[in-house]
């Protein structure tokens, strides 16, 4: 869906031409009736947009398009993404695209789609990437590699200073990472995995941390013999929240803050909002209220089971 627009972008998951995988169609909602459909050889892995951009990921190429013409702007040459990973900023200003540049390690490409040209190349992990995620304003890039076990979160700009924040110590898979909507620093970064966890890491404290260390903001990646995951109280987890091994997906979708009045420097409380849905047909929805003190406390709103939902 296009925000909260009447415009969706559809892709069907059968064999019947109507339902092709390879074939997207755009949908009005207030008529019922489709607006124009593109079709490609190969199956459609992601969509993305925004009042400008139309992204289409396949296995080996990404197509950029007006979204308002539809006409094509550019064709990005990839590496295989079978699980077509990608990340997309709205944001007219920071309107910038991420999809893997190496099958080998992980290696990120940012693409601004608005000049249409390559920004930069993030070497992020040593293993595959297995998530990505942009802030709104396209300022932040947050990836997770098919380890699992470090979530790395980079200045865009910079491409290549980090700060890393660790998971956990076995490998796990990371099914989705989500930044909170925030139009400056986001202040918390929010993943799933097949543990079955919810992690929530608290980036403004960490950046708050870090600058009384160093005097460039997201300062240096920290060299090989210091370990380059920041103190574990930054991480709040709520553990067992969906089945392990069960794909889920979370996103931030409200925050409230309070900001502390000892010092500006003070961590700010906040109260998060989380919503998740899970492949097995669950949506959840939790507060995460952490104090000035860095306590968390997660609370589960409410819990549906969308198979079992009804229409009368």
């Amino acid at each position: 869906m296009l925000y909260s627009s009447d415009l969706l972008a559809i892709v069907g998951a059968g064999e019947q031409a109507s339902l092709s995988p390879r074939r997207l169609c755009l949908f009005k909602t207030t008529t019922g009736l489709p607006l124009r459909e593109l079709n490609f050889l190969t199956s459609i892995l992601a969509v993305r947009m925004n009042k400008k951009r139309l992204v289409v990921v396949l296995l080996e190429k990404t197509f950029v398009y007006d979204l308002n013409t539809l006409v094509m702007l550019d064709t990005i040459d990839t590496v295989p993404n079978p699980k077509g990973l990608s990340a997309f900023s709205p944001s007219l200003e920071g309107c910038y695209l991420a999809v893997p540049a190496s099958a080998t390690k992980g290696s990120v490409l940012v693409y601004n789609v608005m000049d249409l040209q390559s920004h930069s190349e993030i070497d992020a992990h040593r293993s595959p990437l297995a998530a990505i995620s942009l802030s709104s304003n396209g300022m932040y890039i947050a990836t997770a590699s098919e380890q699992g076990t470090l979530i790395r979160v980079h200045l865009v700009s910079e491409a290549t200073k980090s700060y890393s924040f660790r998971r956990g110590t076995y490998p796990s898979t990371i099914y989705s990472l989500s930044f909170g909507p925030s139009t400056q620093l986001p202040d918390i970064l929010i993943a799933t995995s097949s543990s079955g966890s919810i992690h929530a890491f608290s980036l403004s404290l960490a950046i708050n941390q870090r600058s009384k260390r160093s005097t460039s903001f997201l300062g240096s990646v920290l060299p090989d013999s210091v370990s380059d995951a920041l103190d574990p109280a930054h991480h709040h987890v709520l553990q067992n929240a969906v089945s392990s091994g069960i794909r889920s997906y979370a996103v931030v979708r409200k925050i409230d803050k309070l900001e502390g009045t000892s010092s500006p420097s003070q961590f700010t409380s906040l109260r998060a909002t989380v919503s998740v849905i899970t492949y097995n047909g669950y949506f959840q929805e939790y507060t995460l209220s952490i104090n000035n003190k860095n306590e968390s406390l997660w609370t589960m709103e409410r819990e549906f089971n969308l198979f079992s939902i009804t229409t009368g």
